[in-house]
């Protein structure tokens, strides 16, 4: 089986991180004196198959030197506390939850791909690709049970699914922020309060991260959990597709999905900066777009790329995930983190 990405938001842990990825990039300042290096910053769960990279370097003459210092929320705060003595030329890993800020805070220059999709902030960010976080549901425990599964959000607060869900902490994981912002664009300011003390009232669990929300409380993947639906990704049925080929014993509820889309830019200060917009352009390359899936078990954001064929059957995207504009993330996403927290845990 495929192992799925995680995320945890480490905003805690900013100062410190910076200071590392500082010096292990010498000055901290992109390009450093050796035009010929290439200082990719990206979140910690970017990785591109055996070959991809290398040809890449070869075809530029650069070399790439990638610095990783944390998800992406603490990816955007460092560059943030560094856009004086930025830590590289390129930055991947950016998404829709923290792009507004990283564009106020100027710690991006103007690039957009000639190839790149429409963007919300076209000028300095490039999508690279998406995935949909969704509540997933255990088919094999709802059939077991003679008891019909939900397909909404609503549904999770009716009393037949009490204590069925598992979700995790917004504060601590990025789906959870995700989902909480499904929660925000679903019911809007005057809803998503009550729908959470609904939740709560219900008997939703949360944990701090993805993986203990997956393989510990949830019963569809490793059989072990009590809990028949859990928040993860549209994609993860993909990766419990039997060694036989058959129908996987999970599926995505695909009305409760927000999307999450990522990003790459030139940093603000990059030395190298016709490198920075080279990297950008590949990462939109038929190669590497056909090699996110696998990789980064996210959806390549041009369309047209092949998928695996576990994706083409069991991987749908959401015909319409609930949707909350970025700048309205950036100016409240912390007082909607706060005041769930007063809510749901107390």
């Amino acid at each position: 089986m495929t192992t799925h990405r995680t995320r945890t938001v480490a905003a805690g842990l900013v100062a410190t991180l910076a200071l590392a990825a500082c010096s292990a990039t010498g000055s901290g300042g992109g390009g450093g004196e050796d035009a010929d290096v290439l200082r990719v910053v990206t979140h910690d769960s970017f990785t591109l198959s055996e070959g991809l990279l290398t040809a890449f370097e070869e075809r530029t003459g650069y070399t790439v030197e990638q610095i990783t210092p944390g998800d992406g929320g603490a990816l955007v705060n460092q560059l943030v506390l560094t856009r004086d003595n930025p830590l590289g030329d390129v930055v991947y890993g950016i998404d829709n939850s923290f792009a507004a800020r990283a564009a106020e805070e100027g710690v991006l220059q103007p690039y957009r791909s000639p190839d790149a999709v429409r963007t919300a902030m076209e000028d300095s960010l490039t999508a690279v690709d998406f995935g949909d976080v969704c509540v997933n549901v255990d088919h094999e425990w709802f059939r077991e049970q003679g008891i019909p599964e939900p397909q909404t959000l609503e549904d999770l607060t009716d009393p037949t699914y009490a204590d069925l869900l598992v979700v995790t902490n917004p504060a601590t994981s990025s789906p959870g922020l995700a989902f909480l912002l499904a929660t925000v664009g679903a019911f809007g300011e005057d809803g998503w309060e009550q729908y959470w003390r609904d939740l709560r009232a219900n008997g939703v669990r949360v944990v701090e991260g993805w993986s203990d929300a997956y393989y510990v409380d949830f019963s569809g993947s490793e059989g072990a959990g009590p809990r028949p639906l859990v928040l993860s990704y549209s994609s993860s049925p993909a990766a419990e597709v039997p060694a036989d080929g058959s129908e996987p014993r999970t599926g995505a509820l695909l009305e409760t999905c927000f999307r999450q889309t990522e990003y790459a830019g030139v940093l603000a200060g990059a030395e190298n900066v016709e490198g920075a917009q080279e990297f950008v352009d590949f990462l939109l390359s038929p190669e590497v777009q056909a090699d996110i899936p696998g990789s980064m078990f996210m959806y390549p954001v041009l369309d047209g790329v092949g998928l695996p064929q576990e994706w083409a059957d069991h991987a749908p995207v959401s015909p319409a995930p609930h949707e909350v504009e970025p700048q309205a993330i950036t100016d409240n996403r912390d007082r909607w983190i706060e005041t769930w927290t007063e809510i749901v845990v107390g």
